[in-house]
């Protein structure tokens, strides 16, 4: 049976308003729990230097402008000479230490290759993976597997693929140069389609306007 023309404008109704409302409720949950998170860093302070003991009651975000500061205060310390020797030395301390050093030196790495100039993460590439004939949203992460490309004989790139709907969940392919497509898409671009499940498709005209990155040599 044909659905009335009023039980079609209902859903329509009901649709538009979850699309207005679930980005913005998205939103602001993940706001809140960042803030919330921010807010754990008041506990480092003396109680009776906490916002609610000083001004008599809880200020959401105050965690925030501790953490900035903390934050600023030890990049001007590690910029120096005594900071950075000071750093030297405590990287040296968890270096011995088997478990620490792994994490420590894994997670380091990988916030200065997404925080530097690099193309780690800045380059939005496909592939045919899982199978050939089926193509892949990935990130290029690194440009050249120099053990990898001198045991196979050519070089080989590194490409993480992530997840649909979780996007820090994902798989780290080692290919071959000459199997990526470097895409034009910006990575927010490419993250909203992963995140979507393909629903939020890049329009190519959008896609014109980022710098189009070169594409390696095959």
């Amino acid at each position: 049976m044909a659905a009335t023309p009023r039980r079609v404008s209902l859903r329509r109704y009901l649709v538009a308003g979850i699309l207005v409302w679930l980005p913005i409720l998205a939103t602001i949950w993940v706001v809140s729990f960042m803030l919330h998170i921010m807010d754990r860093t008041l506990l480092w302070l003396p109680p009776s230097l906490r916002p609610q003991a000083l001004v008599g009651f809880a200020l959401p975000g105050a965690g925030l402008v501790l953490a900035f500061i903390v934050v600023l205060l030890t990049g001007l310390l590690v910029t120096n000479l005594i900071g950075r020797r000071l750093v030297v030395w405590g990287e040296d301390l968890l270096n011995r230490i088997p478990v620490v050093r792994t994490v420590y030196g894994g997670v380091k790495s990988f916030a200065e290759s997404v925080l530097s100039q690099s193309n780690s993460f800045r380059t939005v590439v496909m592939l045919e993976y899982p199978r050939t004939g089926v193509w892949s949203i990935g990130f290029l992460t690194a440009e050249d597997v120099p053990e990898v490309s001198a045991r196979l004989g050519e070089p080989h790139v590194a490409v993480y693929i992530s997840a649909a709907l979780n996007a820090t969940a994902g798989y780290l392919a080692i290919v071959p140069r000459r199997a990526v497509v470097v895409l034009d898409m910006s990575v927010d671009e490419a993250m909203k389609m992963v995140i979507t499940c393909g629903v939020v498709v890049p329009h190519p005209g959008h896609a014109s306007l980022h710098p189009a990155t070169e594409k390696p040599a095959a």
